[in-house]
């Protein structure tokens, strides 16, 4: 069968589940054969040959062999994706009543994954072991043989000196770390080699601070305070407990493969001009300088930089990002909403009901639904799950366009490990909340499972409350951050069982109004200069301060900015129209010259310009001095020209100069 040009290969493995080729082809409107093979990766690996000489991309409806069916096709050169449809849909108790989720993994595989871009790390194999004790010399030398190691020990005990010197051992506690795979810099106090005439116990030399190094490959096994904030995050730092010699073994394992040339994703797509972190030295947007674990952002000036090479691709930097700024590439916002409306649009055209979006990365959360599946009642027919690279990067933006799409409910399955990352993920979830509640789609549609035991997940998701659709939407998936977050707002709002036009959203939220004290405000406009997104507009033909809401993220920096502190922040949804269109806070007729009558500014400006300054500063001690305020900017010179009096910088008259007949003239001449 063919579904959006793939060919899709389906197995029943061996008659484990319930798999009826015609009725998943009827399920998913798929066009051409529907057989179903048996045993696919074995006795029937032929079927699967015969299916790549057609040259159409192929979906095959397994993960397990897939290892089997790489090296098969390794020369059909066909395109392969594959869904897993056993451990996600029919290990289960429910998988009678699975065929609408089978039918929905199936659609969403065919679709084409876009490239992630992605940075070359080089380690030469230059490993740093940081240690206390003999755990540490031991793993030193099991290293050496296959790396170019360096024995570090902080506060060493009494060690006995090794017979032979197969590594360079030396004293001192690393003060500072900072780098990545291939290119770590740290800095060492209480630095000092090993004496070689140790007998007994392992003597140091005289010890200095501030000793530099550099290494490729970090191994700490200190058993302290990480070297680096998310240190588990951070490229070429292995950091297993000393305790522990079999979480020790496997790092040794792991440094000896970190030699040559890697390729990391590019994990954070960032765009300067879009961030709202500062503007003309006021801090506004800091989320996520707030959120990141690795320390990898940092602030540069009116924007934020941040360092691919150390990024760990948690994405919280783009969770919370409120203009699209950091947008998260592996895979792109968009696609993420292509992944959805093309999987829930299948789940319900092929009858699916009461959809529950279980969303989970590919690594710790898809052993959990394994270990369900295998060992237990498998997951519940209307639980679909989602994988995506990191939880921690779903933003309010995901969670709207779920709804909108047609999910009843959104669960997020999170291992405990990672539990020390979720402030981002919370604080979205919070802002989702309470816009579903605003709208009156009521409570118990969003959950968060922080679970390593298979069967409390399992639990967990039967016990789901049974709450009702959200009518989907059919709207296409393009376009950016904030224009989706629109869409699927809209769509929740025009079919929202209770709709508001304007929503109060708690604070912090990315969407809002700006709002002005009006008989403060001198329409100075600093706040049209700071805004970063152009919420806030003035008008070229007169004085008039405009504000268009939909721009808006509630960054603060007008508010910030503002020298009479007269802007508050208001977060709200508004639903009305007006937000897409900038609307008026104040205006005022233009002020005009007192000598020549041109327009220059504004009566309030002005008013308090000669409020602050009259007979308060030397320049304008008198009334005529103030009048020079009152003026344009031409006037203002052409009258100073005139009138030197009140030049400060004027001097005495100059004497008239003298010259040689002046000294000859006799005493009795006049002069002429």
């Amino acid at each position: 069968m063919e579904i959006g040009g793939k060919t899709i290969v389906l197995c029943d493995c061996e008659g484990s589940m319930p798999l009826d080729g015609k009725a998943v082809a009827r399920t998913c409107a798929a066009s051409g054969p529907s057989a179903v093979g048996r045993h696919l990766c074995r006795a029937e690996l032929d079927r699967l040959l015969n299916a790549a000489k057609a040259g159409k991309p192929l979906v095959v409806g397994c993960t397990q062999e897939e290892p089997v069916f790489a090296e098969a096709l390794a020369s059909a050169g066909v395109a392969v994706s594959y869904a897993n449809i056993r451990e996600r849909a029919l290990w289960s108790d429910e998988a009678a009543q699975a065929l609408p989720k089978v039918a929905a993994l199936l659609t969403e595989a065919a679709l084409d994954t876009p490239p992630v871009p992605a940075l070359t790390l080089k380690s030469g194999g230059l490993c740093l072991v940081y240690g206390r004790d003999e755990t540490a010399v031991a793993a030193a030398l099991q290293l050496a043989d296959r790396l170019d190691v360096t024995l570090l020990l902080s506060k060493p005990a009494d060690i006995v000196p090794p017979r032979v010197m197969k590594v360079p051992i030396h004293r001192g506690t690393i003060a500072t770390a900072r780098g990545h795979l291939g290119a770590f810099e740290i800095v060492v106090d209480d630095y000092a080699p090993a004496s070689p005439s140790s007998r007994s116990v392992l003597g140091f030399e005289q010890p200095r601070n501030g000793a530099k190094t550099r290494c490729d490959l970090i191994l700490d096994l200190s058993g302290g305070t990480p070297l680096f904030a998310g240190g588990e995050r951070r490229d070429g730092y292995l950091r297993p407990d000393p305790k522990n010699p079999a979480a020790v073994q496997a790092a040794l394992f792991t440094l000896t493969n970190l030699v040559g040339e890697f390729e990391k994703p590019r994990y954070v797509d960032f765009h300067g001009e879009l961030c709202a972190h500062s503007r003309s030295q006021k801090i506004g947007c800091t989320r996520c300088l707030d959120v990141c674990p690795t320390a990898a952002i940092t602030p540069a000036g009116d924007s934020v930089a941040i360092d691919a090479y150390v990024c760990g691709g948690c994405g919280a930097c783009h969770s919370v990002c409120p203009t699209g700024a950091a947008a998260y590439a592996m895979p792109p916002v968009d696609f993420l909403a292509t992944r959805l409306r093309t999987l829930l649009a299948a789940y319900a055209e092929a009858g699916g009901e009461r959809a529950a979006l279980l969303v989970h990365d590919p690594r710790k959360g898809a052993e959990l639904i394994d270990a369900m599946a295998r060992f237990g009642k498998g997951l519940p027919a209307r639980v679909i799950p989602f994988a995506v690279n990191e939880v921690t990067q779903l933003g309010f933006e995901f969670l709207a366009l779920a709804f909108a799409y047609g999910a009843a409910q959104v669960a997020v399955l999170v291992h405990p490990e990672k539990r020390d990352e979720l402030v981002a993920l919370a604080g979205q979830l919070g802002l989702a909340e309470s816009m579903l509640q605003g709208l009156g789609y009521g409570s118990g549609r969003l959950h968060v499972l922080v679970e390593a035991d298979p069967e409390a997940a399992e639990a967990a998701l039967y016990g789901l409350p049974d709450v009702a659709s959200v009518a989907a939407g059919r709207f296409l998936s393009l376009g950016e951050k904030r224009g989706l977050t629109r869409l699927a707002l809209a769509h929740l709002h025009a079919n929202a069982p209770e709709p508001r036009d304007i929503l109060p959203l708690p604070p912090g939220a990315p969407f809002g109004a700006v709002e002005i004290r009006v008989d403060g405000c001198t329409l100075c406009l600093a706040c049209v200069g700071a805004c970063p997104t152009g919420a806030l507009l003035d008008n070229p033909d007169m004085p008039q301060l405009r504000f268009q809401e939909d721009a808006c993220v509630q960054c603060g920096l007008c508010k910030a900015t503002c020298p009479e502190k007269v802007i508050s922040l208001t977060p709200r949804l508004n639903f009305t129209g007006s937000g897409a269109s900038a609307v008026t806070l104040k205006e005022e007729p233009p002020f005009n010259c007192i000598n020549c009558g041109k327009p220059f500014g504004t009566r309030s400006s002005i008013e308090r310009i000669i409020a602050q300054l009259a007979g308060k500063h030397s320049m304008f001690r008198d009334e005529q001095r103030t009048r020079l305020i009152q003026m344009c900017e031409d006037c203002r010179v052409i009258v100073q020209i005139k009138d030197r009096s009140g030049d400060p910088f004027a001097g005495k008259p100059r004497p008239k100069p003298r010259t040689t007949e002046d000294y000859l003239r006799k005493p009795d001449e006049s002069e002429p």
